[in-house]
């Protein structure tokens, strides 16, 4: 009876623990996201606190101060970098003529059409491939859809602001002590778990920081690769820079992320070159681009990758392959993207206070 009462007790924890949790959900996303860059900025705030002048020595505060500086200022300056350049590609897209794209591409499509009719697979629908493409680059070319939704955000900016005022504030103190994060989850851990509670969160931090700090590199790689390629292969400057940072982005999102990226990157590449003849330019650049953005993902796929799902969450390729799928088929491409810090919790967690099992000790062995 007592054991029975026990896990009653448990599970109501669990649940009414959950339910405040979502009830106060921003103010944990808030905290979470102070987590993170806390994370990405304890580097920095340890590099700081080393720098001595004679007897001088920078305050604790001081280094989180910079810090936090720091990281705002890299973030707004990828924003005030490349919004403008996709502002600029908003107005050209904006000019596109329809009627030229149809002309441009009437060709290819009679082509395309006329094998598709003759291997039967249109599946017996009578829209045409050209009518088809209308729509699509409509839907796709729709500049007031968009300015619509740009719109929409300012009547959000109250909201916005005040996040980031609510996760400057945390990230600052998350800085400034290290501990403050691990001291305030102990507060809610019995005494007895404490230690292995201690020893989960110090590898958890360390491993976390590690990802973190490798996606951010990944991403600002990928950008500057796809961008120099583009470059090279004939584009202007800002387009590549847009097509790039385009890239960069996407690729945060596991297997799938990367295909997104290079197909708006061809779509741009196509909506702002439809000027030159078909078979003879644009798609021998359309070619060249696709081959940009396959060496690009080979070096993804050799140099980085490895770097941040081995050395840095210390996992098997096909263990976060597995994973990845299986929070995708759950939350789809938010899924995909939380699979590995998510995972990574729940291994050092596991490893803590599960190792008695089999399948633990085997997914935990490198863990440090």
């Amino acid at each position: 009876m007592k054991g029975n009462l026990k896990y009653f007790v448990l599970a109501l924890t669990v649940v009414i623990t959950a339910l405040v949790l979502w009830y106060f959900k921003n103010i944990v996303a808030y905290i979470l996201l102070a987590v993170v860059f806390s994370f990405i900025g304890r580097p920095i705030v340890t590099l700081l606190n080393k720098l001595k002048y004679k007897n001088f020595h920078m305050p604790n505060g001081l280094a989180a101060f910079i810090t936090l500086l720091a990281l705002w200022a890299i973030i707004a300056g990828f924003f005030i970098f490349f919004i403008p350049l996709w502002g600029n590609q908003i107005q050209e897209l904006s000019k596109i003529d329809l009627n030229a794209i149809q002309n441009s591409l009437s060709e290819p499509i009679d082509r395309l059409e006329s094998i598709m009719f003759q291997l039967d697979i249109n599946g017996g629908e009578d829209i045409s491939i050209e009518q088809m493409l209308e729509k699509k680059l409509i839907s796709f070319l729709n500049v007031s859809a968009i300015s619509s939704a740009i719109g929409g955000t300012v009547g959000v900016m109250g909201q916005i602001f005040f996040a980031f005022f609510a996760v400057s504030f945390i990230t600052f103190f998350f800085l400034k002590d290290k501990h403050l994060f691990a001291e305030g989850i102990l507060l809610f851990v019995p005494t007895k778990y404490e230690e292995k509670f201690e020893s989960f969160l110090h590898s958890t931090k360390e491993l976390l920081t590690r990802y973190f700090i490798g996606i951010l590199l990944q991403v600002t790689s990928i950008t500057i690769l796809v961008t120099l390629g583009m470059v090279i292969v004939g584009l202007k400057f800002q387009l590549a820079a847009v097509i790039g940072f385009t890239a960069g982005i996407f690729n945060v999102i596991p297997y799938i992320g990367p295909l997104i990226g290079a197909t708006l990157g061809l779509l741009l590449g196509i909506a702002n070159h439809l000027y030159l003849e078909f078979y003879s330019e644009l798609l021998p650049l359309l070619g060249f681009m696709a081959i940009v953005f396959a060496i690009v993902q080979v070096i993804d796929n050799v140099v980085f990758q490895p770097f941040i799902y081995g050395t840095s969450v210390k996992a098997h390729p096909l263990e976060i392959f597995l994973v990845i799928i299986i929070a995708g088929s759950f939350a789809g491409i938010p899924g995909m993207i939380l699979a590995i810090p998510g995972y990574t919790v729940i291994r050092v967690f596991a490893g803590e206070f599960l190792d008695r099992f089999k399948i633990v000790k085997k997914i935990t062995e490198k863990i440090d």
